[in-house]
């Protein structure tokens, strides 16, 4: 397997979706903390990148593994595997490099920081595999959007503020013989919450509109996610207030402080969303629309990540 077929199993293109949220985290960390650790920024990229494409790798082998129609609905075309013709033991020793190589970088960033970071990035593991694999996968059920949201929008810009700040002890655990107490700084939590919205919403969305295009073949193969049991109709409307929610979470972010003032630049961005927004609700199909999901993470998101970075040039810059 060559490296362009490689990028093409891993989907080398949807990882703006784990690599906007780990940007955005790393810059919040310097513009509002005014601290940045050079290798924990790499150790974090190298184990996120490879765990994503990891994921990536798993669904597209486990959906060809247990698709019971590879022709029909494009699957053929959009599964990397039937499409170029990749070996599955091929895919499998993709996959457990990968892996090592997300673990291995991983084990260093908890070495390097706190125990957290251990926690939470196993427990992002084990979700990440359940996510395309075992006997229900949660991208098979209704919780599908839930999970991929929380866990890549707020889980991914948490640990990126964190691993730059933990020695600020944001969360302390302390243990006895009997009992575990936790001391969280509920200001760090909440304006992490606010700042990563936006994420949450763009990447579940995704998540919901992939399925409101694959409607009629998730039925075929017996998966049976949100918008099988909700309906199109009240599947659209989830959509739509999503995206809206985004700006709310902006707005609140300003006027908390949590992010700069002129952050109110990003909510023009609402205009080219509710219009991709309008296109979607039109017709719900992967070669024709399910990209303006993607369309309005970026919009969105990528405005944010430009305020962010400009705001932490700044704070460098001392100005």
């Amino acid at each position: 397997m060559n490296i362009s077929t490689f990028l093409k199993l891993a989907e080398i293109q949807t990882k703006v979706a784990s690599m906007i949220p780990f940007l955005i985290g790393s810059s919040y960390a310097y513009y509002h903390y005014g601290t940045f650790n050079a290798l924990n920024f790499i150790l974090m990229l190298i184990s996120l990148l490879c765990f994503d494409m990891a994921v990536t790798v798993l669904n597209n082998y486990y959906d060809f593994v247990k698709a019971h129609k590879r022709e029909g609905y494009g699957f053929e075309k959009h599964n990397a595997i039937v499409k170029y013709g990749i070996k599955a033991s091929t895919v499998r020793k993709t996959l457990a490099a990968l892996i090592t190589i997300a673990l291995s970088a991983g084990l260093a960033l908890y070495l390097l920081t706190h125990p957290l970071v251990l926690v939470i990035g196993a427990a992002s593991f084990f979700v990440g595999i359940i996510y395309s694999f075992g006997p229900v996968p949660i991208s098979r059920t209704p919780l599908g959007e839930i999970f991929s949201g929380f866990f890549m929008g707020f889980f991914i810009p948490f640990l990126a503020v964190f691993v730059h700040t933990h020695q600020l002890d944001p969360l302390v655990f302390s243990f006895s013989r009997s009992s575990l107490s936790i001391k969280a700084d509920l200001d760090f939590l909440i304006r992490i919450l606010i700042l990563a919205w936006p994420l949450v919403a763009g990447i579940g969305n995704i998540m919901l509109a992939n399925n409101l295009c694959d409607m009629e073949e998730d039925i075929e193969n017996k998966r049976y996610t949100l918008p099988i049991y909700i309906g199109r109709e009240k599947g659209l409307q989830l959509f739509e207030g999503i995206y809206y929610s985004s700006y709310l979470a902006i707005l609140l972010g300003i006027f908390s402080k949590t992010i700069p003032l002129y952050a109110i630049i990003c909510l023009f961005t609402f205009f080219p969303v509710r219009k991709n927004i309008r296109i979607f609700k039109n017709v719900q199909t992967k070669k024709d629309t399910f990209s303006v999901s993607i369309k309005n993470f970026l919009t969105v998101n990528f405005s944010l990540l430009i305020v962010l970075g400009l705001s932490a040039v700044l704070r460098a810059l001392g100005i």
